[in-house]
C-alpha cells in the first residue's frame, strides 16, 4: 500500500473504529473519534492564526492528551510539531521559539512566545461549524522538530528529514503491531518518547502516557492496561528495580512483549537484574541519536553473549576512527562515525552545524569500539571527557560505578579545575538521606575503578540530577559550580 499523510491515517483509524481508545493520561482519555474531532477543531483555529504547510508549531505542554491533540492539529495543516519543555528558563525557551520561528506557540507563557500568536495550556478551540469546508489533505515536510541542548547546553532544533507520511501496511521497526498498547512514562518533549508514542498511534495503538515518571505508577499502568510495550531509560529502570521487592512483584507484567530501553548508558548490573526478572527475550536496547543516521538494536539474548554492547546497526553504517580520522581495527576505541546510506538526509539542524567528513560520514561526538562480530560498545562523549593528571576519564564509567551503590538515586561526574592535576574528578550525587557519606562513596568506587578514575571530591545533593528522559546537563552543572567558586 502507498504511504498516506499522518492526518489521513488517523482519520481513517477514527472511521474504522471510532470508539477505540487512542491516548490516555492520568484520568483523561480520548477515543480515536474524539482525538480526530478535537484536533480538527484546533487545526481550524491554528489556520486562522497563520499556521500553514511547512511552518512550525511550538508545543510547550506537559504530558497530556492535549499534547497529542496539538501535534495532530499541526499535521493536519502540513505543519511541523516542535515540542519543548515548558519548564525551561525563560531565556532558553524564548531562544528555542525564536530559532523555530514558530507560527503559533501552544503552552508556556505569552512572554516566552515573544509576541507570536499564543494559546495557553488548557485552551479550548470553538467546535467546527457544520458548514465549514473540510481541511485539505496536507503533508508535513518534516514530521517533528525536537530540541537538543547537547553537552554544550546551547539549544538547537533537530528537524526530521522524513515527511509526515506513513505506510499503514509496513512492518514497525519498533515491534509494534496493530492495536499495540504502549505505556510511556517519559516526557513527550524528548525525541524517544515522541517517536515511540507517535509510532504507536500511527499503528492504531493505544498510547498510555504518564503525567510524569513514577516507578510504581509505571508498573500499575502496565498491569491496568495490559500493556504490550513499555519505554524506559536506565534511570527509570533503576528506580523501578529499587522498589521494595514486595511492591515490584505485586504487579502482573505478563502482558509485556517488549521492554525498550535507550537514551543513556545502562550499567551491566542493572541490565542483568532486568534480564533475570523479566527474561532476556523481552529486554531490547536501542542506540541512536535524534539525527537518526544510524540505529543499533540488541536483544537481551544477544546481550548475554556481548555484555555491554548496544548492538549492531539495523540501519546505516558505523566506522570507528582515531583522533586523526583513521579507521581503527576491531576492539580499539575511537570516535564513532555514522553514515545513513539514504538518499534523503535524515535531519537538518537549526542553530548548530553538524560534524561531517568526506564520504557522508557524521559524528555525534560519541566514543566507542566494535568487536569482531560488529557489535558496538559505547564509551562517552568526547566533550565530556575529563583530562586529569594526563589521563582521560570518561564520566559515564564513573557514574556507572557510583550507581551500583544501593543508596545512590542519580549522579553526575564532571571535571573541576585543580592546580595539581589540571582537573579533578568531581561527583555530584543524589542519595537517600543520611544513608551514605562522601567518604564511603569514594571508597566504594575505589573498589571498582582504577585510582585515577576515582572522584577526588563528592558533593551530596537532594535533587534529581537526571530528568525523566535520563538526560543530564553536565555543562550546566559545571558552570554553576565554577560560578559559585568564583563568588567565594
Amino acid at each position: 500500500m502507498s504511504r498516506v499523510s499522518y492526518a489521513r491515517r488517523l482519520s481513517d483509524l477514527a472511521d474504522a473504529d471510532p470508539g477505540r481508545l487512542a491516548v490516555s493520561c492520568g484520568e483523561a482519555s480520548l477515543t480515536r473519534r474524539q482525538l480526530e474531532d478535537e484536533a480538527t477543531a484546533l487545526a481550524h483555529d491554528l489556520a486562522a492564526r497563520g499556521v500553514t504547510t511547512g511552518g512550525m508549531v511550538t508545543i510547550a505542554l506537559p504530558n497530556s492528551v492535549e499534547w497529542f491533540v496539538a501535534a495532530v492539529a499541526a499535521w493536519k495543516l502540513g505543519a511541523t510539531p516542535q515540542p519543548v519543555a515548558a519548564h525551561l528558563p525563560l531565556p532558553e525557551l524564548a531562544a528555542i521559539i525564536e530559532l523555530a520561528d514558530s507560527a503559533v506557540v501552544i503552552g508556556a507563557t505569552a512572554e516566552a512566545a515573544g509576541g507570536r500568536p499564543w494559546l495557553p495550556e488548557g485552551y479550548q478551540p470553538q467546535p467546527v461549524p457544520p458548514h465549514a469546508p473540510p481541511l485539505p489533505d496536507a503533508v508535513s515536510p518534516a514530521w517533528k522538530a525536537p530540541t537538543s541542548g547537547g553537552s554544550t547546553g546551547r539549544p538547537k532544533l533537530i528537524v526530521a528529514g522524513e515527511p509526515g507520511l506513513v505506510d499503514p501496511e509496513a512492518r514497525s521497526p519498533l515491534r509494534f503491531v496493530p492495536r499495540t498498547r504502549l505505556v510511556m512514562p517519559g516526557p513527550l518533549y524528548h525525541n524517544g518518547p515522541l517517536v515511540w508514542s507517535c509510532a504507536a498511534l500511527m499503528q492504531g495503538g493505544h498510547v498510555v502516557v504518564l503525567p510524569r515518571f513514577d516507578a510504581e505508577a509505571t508498573l500499575a499502568a502496565i498491569e491496568a492496561h495490559e500493556a504490550h510495550v513499555v519505554y524506559l531509560v536506565p534511570t527509570m529502570m533503576k528506580r523501578i528495580w529499587r522498589l521494595p521487592p514486595q511492591v515490584r512483584e505485586r504487579y502482573d507484567l505478563s502482558s509485556l512483549r517488549v521492554v525498550w530501553h535507550l537514551a543513556e548508558p545502562c550499567p551491566v548490573w542493572l541490565k542483568e537484574a532486568w534480564i533475570d526478572w523479566l527474561g532476556p527475550e523481552r529486554i531490547v536496547e536501542l542506540y541512536a541519536g535524534t539525527e537518526a543516521q544510524v540505529a543499533t538494536v540488541i536483544t537481551g539474548t544477544e546481550w548475554l553473549k556481548h555484555k555491554g554492547s548496544v548492538g549492531r546497526p539495523v540501519s546505516g553504517e558505523i566506522m570507528i576512527c582515531d583522533a586523526d580520522g583513521r579507521p581503527v581495527p576491531p576492539g580499539t576505541e575511537g570516535e564513532v562515525w555514522m553514515r545513513s546510506g539514504r538518499e534523503r538526509p535524515t535531519y537538518r539542524y537549526i542553530g548548530a552545524e553538524a560534524r561531517r567528513r568526506e564520504g557522508g560520514w557524521e559524528s555525534l561526538g560519541d566514543m566507542g569500539r566494535v568487536d569482531e562480530d560488529g557489535y558496538l560498545y559505547l564509551g562517552d562523549r568526547l566533550s565530556d571527557m575529563i583530562l586529569t593528571g594526563g589521563a582521560n576519564v570518561y564520566p559515564a564509567e564513573v557514574e556507572a560505578a557510583l550507581a551500583e551503590h544501593p543508596a545512590v538515586r542519580s549522579c553526575c561526574v564532571i571535571g573541576l579545575p585543580d592546580e595539581d592535576r589540571g582537573n579533578r574528578v568531581h561527583a555530584i550525587v543524589e542519595a537517600d538521606a543520611g544513608a551514605v557519606s562522601a567518604a564511603e562513596l569514594i571508597e566504594f568506587v575505589a573498589e571498582r575503578l582504577a585510582r585515577y578514575k576515582v572522584p577526588r571530591t563528592v558533593e551530596l545533593v537532594d535533587q534529581a540530577l537526571r530528568d525523566d528522559a535520563g538526560k543530564v546537563r553536565r555543562s550546566e552543572l559545571r558552570r554553576q559550580r565554577l560560578a559559585e567558586a568564583a563568588e567565594a
